[in-house]
């Protein structure tokens, strides 16, 4: 991935203190971060997580990837 395309993924990524107690979320939604890894951790693909979470798209599951890379979790 480039560099370029991966500060592109993690712009849908967000941390506000005031928005799930200061939890990356993404962009528009009080969905955490850690509920998607946890997802793909409990094998779901990319396409069923969507499902269970609509305002979501393939490329937020892939900024939930990136972001967990970055932040070495």
């Amino acid at each position: 991935m480039t560099d370029t395309a991966y500060r592109k993924l993690l712009k849908r990524v967000v941390v506000k203190p005031n928005v799930y107690g200061g939890e990356p979320c993404f962009e528009g939604t009080r969905i955490n971060i850690a509920v998607i890894l946890d997802s793909l951790a409990d094998g779901l693909s990319p396409k069923e997580i969507t499902k269970h979470f609509p305002p979501l798209t393939e490329q937020d599951v892939r900024a939930a990837i990136a972001y967990a890379r970055g932040a070495r979790l």
